[in-house]
């Protein structure tokens, strides 16, 4: 008999709502949504609402909630949100103390019940916390990743296509670095159908879309006021969940932990990868323009930063 997979989604708010509902479309696994014992019956809500509209969208999947991280067990994907999220005027780093500490406990409970799974962590600031967590479940760093530059790089590309006035889907591109203000967003590796975006778009305007795109997530915010972007970044999880799911050897951007690529050791960075079903199967080293390069290792700093934070209060 052929079981199905298990994705574990680790913070039932927003994101992790939203995560769910893509996941029974896509029929991608069965589905366990857990949060913290004080949510009490939202997590086993939100699973028995969508669980309640299957047959509309035409699926089998099976969706539970829980608020025990025994619920864990035999998780092939766990996907962690859980943390605080960003309010007006807050940056990412803001979030840096209070979150270590739940990254900390929620990797501890997939260490003890999940310790085969591929994990993917959305929780801000990305790359110290994604960084924590691996030092946490002493997980091989190719089983765990941050879920930064795909979010990132669509956001870019999302910019580029309404300048432009064509499809989001004809849009590729690479934005690399801290999930941050320091984010770098790279003009020769952006193209539209395939063209070279230097083909239609002068620089001068790519750098206000960079800019805006470095401050996307703070735009969200702003506008939502009590709360920050979710569909966005759970479909751009689930995407690389797919790829480790299905096998698919995809060409991701996410931040990754580096080990001398791009000069760079021991930290998590966001830059392209394969993943596939071995977890981030690649690492590839992008040329880069000498500004680029200087942008680049102005967020690694940024980035080493918060990670030297980590490894001093953890």
């Amino acid at each position: 008999m052929i079981s199905r997979k298990k994705i574990a989604l680790v913070g039932a708010g927003q994101i992790g709502g939203t995560m769910a509902l893509v996941l029974a479309q896509k029929g991608l696994g069965d589905v366990v949504l857990i949060d913290i014992p004080q949510t009490e019956g939202m997590p086993k809500g939100k699973a028995l609402d969508i669980m309640e509209g299957r047959s509309v969208i035409n699926s089998s999947v099976n969706l539970t909630g829980s608020t025990d991280y025994a619920d864990l067990a035999g998780a092939d994907v766990v996907i962690v949100t859980a943390g605080v999220p960003r309010k007006p005027g807050m940056s990412r780093d803001d979030l840096l103390g209070i979150n270590c500490g739940v990254i900390k406990t929620v990797g501890e409970a997939i260490k003890q019940h999940a310790p085969e799974a591929f994990v993917i962590v959305i929780t801000n600031p990305l790359d110290a916390m994604v960084y924590n967590m691996q030092k946490v479940t002493g997980f091989p760093s190719n089983r765990v990743v941050g879920m930064a530059g795909v979010l990132d790089s669509s956001r870019l590309a999302c910019f580029v296509a309404m300048e432009l006035g064509v499809s989001a889907d004809d849009v590729k591109a690479i934005v690399m670095g801290g999930h941050g203000d320091t984010m770098v967003s790279l003009y020769e590796c952006v193209s539209v159908g395939g063209i070279p975006l230097p083909q239609l778009m002068d620089r001068e305007t790519f750098d206000r879309i960079a800019a805006r795109t470095a401050n996307a997530g703070g735009e969200i915010v702003e506008l939502l006021v009590r709360g920050s972007a979710f569909y966005s970044p759970g479909l751009s999880a689930i995407k690389m969940a797919e790829a480790y799911l299905l096998d698919k050897k995809s060409v991701l951007t996410c931040a990754v932990m580096l080990n001398g690529e791009y000069g760079v050791n021991g930290l998590y960075c966001g830059v392209p990868v394969i993943i596939g079903g071995n977890g981030v199967e690649k690492i590839f080293e992008v040329k880069m323009t000498e500004s680029e390069q200087a942008a680049f290792d102005k967020s690694v700093e940024a980035v080493k930063k918060n990670a030297e934070w980590v490894d001093a209060n953890t």
